[in-house]
């Protein structure tokens, strides 16, 4: 009877996650939310269908959290980190103190003893980096300045709470001191710690390269199992989180080039029983528990979205990142999730809070996540406008911005490094615009001259020179700031060339209505240089399809660095002086067809500019051809267009 029993609760459990899973992703939040309320409208203190017993459902909890904390380990990197290490190693562990002191003082004035008031600070200065990652995926911002930001202090604030795990046995230690306490965790957490890092780098790699070898993936995946709960049994054994011993197996596997075939074949497990954990969360919702809790809930949303978007604010700010970017981040940080259930569920279990006290943490993070959906991942009009307002002017680390006919790069990313790149070649000079303080450091060791503001700011454009500038080239990845961007270049210089880029064709038509003169979609382009190198390879003919494959000014940037296996391919600007030539249209002069060369743009004084020029395009006598093709190709186009009149010519 009881078998069938669990079997009918956990055939619940799972319908609930569905409808609840459903349910957010209708309503565009994320699936926490959802798997959260399916387990409300499923526990026993709400109506309807129920399970019977939710606390049967703890070990699979448990399971969930240590699946949840070994993917966290495997996918681990120092080098994000270091990516945005002035804000991630140094001001984040200040943000997460300043959060956890702030929260204890507020709470321990409400009358709450020291150890509750310290346990609710650290489950408070934890966001949920499920819902962060879900929301900057959703507004394409993954590698925006304020993106890796996050991203940056949301893996350091996870491994902050696995510290903070491992600490709570000293908030509640009866008969011995706080710092006895604190002792022997840390010298428990030591004798684990010890022989990890020669596990790592000896042990490790060899047995998941002997299982690998055998190429059966059930064995592959039983032994990332083994290695995960063995490891967490491990800990929860010396009286530390299993939480912690997770994780570490986790860094364990992040040390071999297996990490990502052990997170590809684990994930879908881990994603199971992490539904069964939120949505068994849900279900030790007591409504009427909350009723009596409100004070106390609407005290801790206060603090997370007030406080903790103060302080991140200022963390950020202070490590170099200013206006829209250190706004958004702060914005995007004034939420909790999985840990701070984790962090409340193991305070709970030792006694350190109160049952009403975890009921409220609980009520706070899904009130937390619904805001931060409203303030961060939907941002409205109005705060956009006002972002664009915040960035201000820099100054220019390594030189003088010349005094005109130099080209503005807004946006310094791997792709502008590249545009700038070519540009030096040429002997072009160029200023570069970003709000990413490393992207100017990046800039100031390349001797570029680099402005510290926010590309879509009036002034700081203008401080760029972009009114006295020849080109602008606009490589900010996401559409709503190089909009903006483009938008400010229009009214300083209304003829000013402005090339961008968009990975969609919507955001095309957003960008080019901006006043964008053209727009580079990287996918196009590199499907187009894709398929002429395919052609190449299969010596093709590519003249054939010339017209189905048109060349952009980008385009032909991109086809100059070419593989070593490849004849290099160049662009020449040629004039137009046969007579055989002039008068003609493309199509009837063939130069396609008889060079191989593609002609990309037509150039004809200050009266005309036609770049992707059709078929039909008609040439005269002076027209400049930038043209794209091996030096032959071009060789041959030059002695056609410059030779003079031959017989057969008409």
């Amino acid at each position: 009877m009881e078998h069938s029993q669990l079997l009918g609760d956990l055939g619940l459990l799972f319908l609930a996650a569905l409808a609840g899973g459903m349910l957010a992703h209708l309503l565009r939040q994320p699936l926490v939310v959802g798997y959260i309320l399916g387990g409300v409208m499923v526990s026993p203190f709400t109506p309807g269908p129920r399970v019977t017993s939710p606390h049967s459902f703890a070990v699979f909890a448990d399971i969930g959290v240590i699946l949840l904390m070994f993917a966290l380990g495997a996918e681990f990197s120092i080098r994000e980190l270091l990516q945005v290490r002035r804000v991630a190693l140094y001001g984040a562990p200040v943000g997460i103190a300043l959060i956890v002191v702030v929260t204890a003082l507020v709470t321990r004035a409400a009358g709450w003893p020291w150890p509750q008031s310290i346990a609710v600070g650290a489950a408070m200065s934890v966001s949920s980096s499920m819902v962060l990652l879900k929301f900057l995926q959703d507004r394409r911002e993954l590698t925006s300045p304020h993106g890796r930001v996050v991203i940056g202090i949301a893996v350091f604030q996870d491994v902050a709470a696995v510290a903070m795990i491992m600490l709570l046995p000293a908030l509640k230690a009866p008969g011995s001191s706080d710092l006895v306490t604190l002792g022997l965790v840390m010298a428990k957490a030591g004798a684990i710690l010890a022989p990890f890092f020669w596990l790592a780098r000896r042990v490790v790699p060899v047995v998941l390269a002997r299982v690998a070898g055998t190429r059966n993936m059930e064995l592959f995946v039983l032994v990332a199992m083994v290695m995960a709960m063995g490891t967490a049994t491990l800990t929860s054994a010396a009286g530390l989180s299993p939480a912690l011993g997770a994780f570490l197996a986790g860094l364990l596997v992040s040390e071999s080039e297996f990490a990502h075939e052990t997170l590809a074949r684990t994930l879908p497990i881990r994603d199971i029983f992490v539904a069964v954990f939120f949505t068994s969360i849900g279900m030790l919702v007591r409504p009427d528990a909350l009723a009596t809790e409100v004070p106390t809930i609407v005290m801790l949303v206060m603090l997370v979205v007030v406080v903790n978007f103060v302080i991140w604010l200022g963390t950020v700010g202070s490590a170099g990142y200013r206006g829209r970017t250190a706004v958004l981040a702060a914005l995007a940080l004034t939420q909790i999730g999985e840990f701070s259930y984790v962090l409340a569920a193991e305070s709970a279990r030792r006694g350190v809070i109160g049952a009403g006290t975890y009921q409220a943490v609980l009520a706070t993070s899904i009130v937390t996540v619904v805001i931060n959906a409203l303030l961060f991942r939907r941002t409205p009009a109005w705060l956009d406008a006002l972002l664009a307002r915040l960035g201000t002017p820099g100054r220019v680390p390594a030189a003088a911005a010349p005094a005109g006919g130099h080209v503005v790069l807004c946006g310094f990313g791997r792709m502008g490094q590249a545009v700038a790149e070519t540009l030096r070649r040429a002997g072009i000079p160029c200023v570069v615009v970003d709000l990413d303080p490393d992207a100017i450091e990046v800039a100031k060791d390349r001797r570029i001259p680099a402005i510290y503001g926010d590309a879509g700011s009036e002034a700081a454009l203008r401080y760029a020179g972009a009114d006295r500038a020849r080109l602008a080239v606009v490589t900010i990845p996401h559409v709503r700031p190089a909009e903006q961007c483009i938008r400010a270049l229009r009214l300083l210089s209304a003829g000013l060339p402005i090339l961008a880029r968009a990975h969609h064709a919507r955001d095309r038509v957003h960008l080019l209505a901006a006043g964008a003169t053209d727009v580079v979609q990287p996918e196009v382009e590199g499907a187009l240089t894709l398929a002429r190198r395919s052609l190449g390879h299969l010596r093709a003919p590519r003249h054939g399809v010339a017209r189905e494959a048109p060349v952009t000014a980008a385009d032909m940037a991109v086809d100059t660095v070419v593989s070593a296996s490849e004849e290099a391919l160049g662009v020449e600007e040629i004039t137009v002086l046969n007579p055989d030539v002039a008068g003609r249209s493309l199509a009837e002069a063939h130069l396609e067809q008889r060079t191989g060369a593609r002609i990309a743009r037509v150039v004809r004084g200050g009266a005309r500019d036609a770049v992707d020029p059709t078929p039909g395009e008609r040439l005269e006598t002076g027209d400049r051809l930038w043209a794209l093709g091996t030096g032959e190709e071009l060789a041959a186009l030059r002695r056609l267009c410059e030779g003079e009149a031959t017989e057969g010519g008409r």
